[in-house]
């Protein structure tokens, strides 16, 4: 019999995507080796080895773009518009072109998260595309004002040719999408003992006083790192290479870790909106400090989710920024609802994934 063959397609912006894609891709592989996985992807390859321990194939392509940031909170809106035109402009050669990769590989099934054109890429080559996300692009840029609206509409178009969509917690309606299976939180695991850690890193605080501040990808040029010397008792953890020399500042520069494997020995996580963090410190209970963001449309479920399903704290621009830090000394308020958010999504889109490709 030959191998089950997996494209997973990821959206090129911020790390964000092939995390919580790669945390699926892991779960696929443990529950069933034999699937090959073939991920396609700008993210670097260290990115995707720190979730996917065994082989995969990496084909470095960009089908679409996200917004184009200078960090992980500037967005450059006219650049953004030029590239989803050029992009528009040379669809069909794209879709020619990566279409002939998957019949060449015998490719069985696109997973996406979340490239509008996989599914051009599913019609050509003759097999179903199935996507994940809690957000589609169309409904971040069509919140930018009308002379997006073509471009949304153009997008929203190839979501209704996908076959099945896996909604994530924290997610806006996703109307495009026609055949919806919402699913649990996904994300990564912990990975190191608790007392490693501690002991390779040299972290002394307890955990309430342990803040692990994380920004994604891009980063955040503009964290105001003054602040940190306030709270000379307390411990702070970044993957920021370029922050200060602090010494109540740990600077994680190994690749191996991923800001989840800090997540236990914190008392707060302080992020800015983003899923894969969100769902990341929900689902081990660690509370989340945030800001919100008023031009990022995805940004105000992602607050309202966590706001239900775990303790919070939502500090405005200034009080991060130009502010004394006062929140950290403030308790976290409580998840509004009482029921706890499903935690099963890596599971649940694995398994589904795994019976397609063993009846097919």
């Amino acid at each position: 019999m030959e191998r089950p063959i997996l494209y997973l397609a990821i959206t090129n912006h911020g790390f964000g995507h092939a995390t919580r894609m790669a945390s699926v891709a892991a779960t696929i592989q443990k529950f069933c080796p034999e699937v090959l996985l073939i991920i396609v992807t700008t993210a670097p390859r260290w990115l995707l080895e720190c979730y996917i321990e065994n082989d995969f194939i990496y084909r470095p392509r960009a089908f679409d773009l996200g917004v184009v940031q200078a960090d992980s909170l500037t967005m450059d809106k006219a650049a953004t518009l030029e590239k989803l035109l050029d992009i528009k402009k040379h669809q069909n050669s794209l879709i020619t072109s990566e279409a002939n990769f998957i019949r060449q590989n015998r490719v069985n099934l696109i997973l996406a998260d979340i490239p509008f054109l996989a599914p051009g890429f599913a019609k050509a080559a003759n097999i179903p595309c199935w996507m994940m996300s809690n957000f589609g692009w169309d409904f971040i840029y069509r919140d930018w004002g009308s002379e997006w609206n073509a471009v949304a509409d153009w997008i929203s178009d190839w979501y209704s040719k996908c076959d099945r969509l896996f909604r994530l917690p924290f997610h806006e309606p996703m109307k495009a999408f026609n055949n919806i299976t919402d699913v649990g939180l996904t994300g990564g695991s912990p990975h190191y003992s608790l007392d490693d850690l501690r002991s390779i890193w040299g972290i002394t605080t307890p955990v309430e006083k342990t803040i692990l501040l994380t920004f994604g990808g891009l980063g955040l040029q503009q964290i105001p790192y003054d602040r940190l010397k306030e709270f000379s008792d307390w411990q702070f953890i970044i993957f920021d290479r370029f922050a200060p020399d602090l010494p109540n500042l740990i600077k994680i520069n190994d690749y191996k870790y991923r800001p989840v494997d800090f997540m236990p020995i914190c008392g707060r996580v302080v992020s800015k909106p983003g899923y894969s963090t969100f769902a990341e410190a929900t689902k081990l209970g660690v509370p989340i400090v945030t800001l919100p963001r008023e031009d990022f449309a995805e940004a105000s479920f992602l607050i309202e989710g966590v706001t239900n399903y775990n303790q919070h704290q939502i500090v405005t621009p200034a009080e991060f920024f130009a502010g004394t830090w006062d929140f950290l000394s403030e308790l976290p308020q409580a998840a509004k609802q009482s029921q706890p958010i499903s935690k099963d999504g890596n599971e649940a889109i694995a398994q589904a994934v795994i019976n397609y490709l063993q009846s097919s």
